[in-house]
């Protein structure tokens, strides 16, 4: 089963490529699950039920999200309504839920979200929330993906040698910048620090440069716009035996929506 993960959407300049790659990148790769980070589609921060809307149009079939995912009232309805999920260790009382099972290909597939703690706002802890849930999930699913959207290297690091050999893949997000660690662990789990960002490769992390830099030397509040050249598409294609759910290989992907012109 070959599955593509796309880093994190930064707002509608990627939302605009992502309608026009996704067509491309399924008859080129012939996908049988696509991915994708949607924490950061809606303006930059959160997701609403148009964004979610207009990416599942484009041919995404799950979206992921993290730690901006409640900054908009209205990713409520998306989490309750839409194959969109939140970080699992948000806990029972959250909107929505951290895990999810979709029948792709003739095979079930689980994707969970996590979401770090380590220079990130208090939450619950991913690796024991991912642990109590685990067994039951795979009774059902033999492919099971996991996003774990967190700050630190070290924790990405140590969930996918936590996992490693139990799910299909363990992938990276949230700091919006491609790693060159891609690796097998185990010689069954997919892993990599961060899958990247799909949004401008011109700014700082998506957002206009002159804006952040300004923030930086004055240290006072400042509105972060969102960037719109050198747009790019970030993520993982990972080939998974289907029988098994062991993970066969992950190779780094871009997109770059000049190249189309």
């Amino acid at each position: 089963m070959k599955v593509i993960f796309i880093g994190d959407i930064v707002g509608k300049p990627a939302r605009g490529y992502i309608k026009d790659l996704i067509p491309r990148i399924k008859e080129e790769v012939k996908p049988d699950l696509i991915i994708a980070n949607a924490e950061n589609a809606a303006g930059g921060s959160s997701i609403t039920p148009g964004t979610a809307g207009e990416i599942f149009d484009a041919g995404i079939d799950i979206l992921t999200t993290g730690d901006h995912v409640f900054k908009k009232k209205e990713s409520r309805d998306v989490l309750r309504s839409m194959d969109v999920i939140r970080p699992l260790n948000y806990g029972e009382e959250a909107a929505g839920k951290g895990f999810l099972i979709k029948e792709v290909s003739g095979e079930k597939v689980a994707v969970i979200n996590l979401l770090g703690r380590v220079f990130m706002q208090p939450i619950d802890c991913p690796f024991k929330a991912v642990r109590k849930v685990l067994e039951d999930i795979k009774k059902e699913a033999k492919i099971i993906i996991v996003d774990i959207h967190a700050e630190a290297t070290s924790e990405k690091l140590a969930m996918g040698y936590f996992l490693g050999g139990k799910v299909s893949a363990v992938l990276g997000t949230h700091t919006h910048i491609p790693t060159a660690d891609e690796r097998l662990i185990n010689h069954y789990t997919a892993y990599i620090t961060d899958t990247g960002m799909s949004g401008s490769c011109d700014s700082i992390l998506g957002r206009e440069r002159s804006q952040i830099i300004e923030r930086f030397l004055t240290n006072m509040p400042t509105r972060f716009n969102l960037a719109q050249a050198d747009i790019r598409v970030q993520g993982v294609l990972i080939d998974i035996d289907a029988s098994t759910g062991a993970a066969l290989g992950i190779k780094r992907i871009e997109y770059r929506k000049d190249d189309n012109d």
